[in-house]
């Protein structure tokens, strides 16, 4: 079997191509937020609307939605491409489960940060990838509404448009 053969093979399987895409927004999401911690935030806390925010909580902030407008796109149009779903309908989803998930991955950071006094870029990548699998799962059966029964070629299980 020759490479291309096997890349070919290996992009017909959803999870590999949602592994890739999640990659793609995770490798947005720790440059980002490594780029800001380290270079553009450089005050330790900030006052935003009388809040005192942290750097580190600042930075995940912004770099966590870069990352989720990166994954929702190639998401939608490399990993569940046979969704019915309007795309706003999909993005709103999307964006919900990614709210929610950005409240965990900020209660994870703060966890590995204040009381594991963990380097706040190594916390931020754990934090990530400790999240990962239940996004697949959320994402596929509530995002672009699939059925989490495994699809066939001719996508026979897959409903239509919820």
């Amino acid at each position: 079997m020759t490479k291309i053969t096997l890349v070919k093979k290996l992009l017909k399987n959803q999870v590999i191509r949602f592994v890739l895409s999640a990659g793609a927004g995770f490798l947005v999401d720790i440059s980002v937020f490594y780029l800001f911690y380290h270079n553009l935030l450089t005050q330790k806390t900030y006052n935003i609307l009388s809040l005192v925010v942290r750097n580190s909580t600042l930075s995940l902030s912004i770099s966590f939605f870069l990352g989720v407008l990166v994954n929702f796109s190639i998401t939608r149009y490399f990993v569940f491409s046979e969704s019915k779903s309007s795309s706003s309908k999909q993005f709103f989803r999307f964006i919900s489960v990614a709210l929610i998930g950005y409240f965990a991955n900020l209660g994870v950071l703060q966890l590995f940060i204040k009381y594991f006094h963990m380097y706040p870029p190594v916390a931020r990548i754990i934090t990530a990838l400790s999240l990962f699998f239940a996004s697949y799962f959320v994402h596929k059966a509530f995002s672009f509404s699939l059925s989490l029964r495994r699809h066939h070629a001719t996508r026979e299980s897959s409903p239509a448009g919820n």
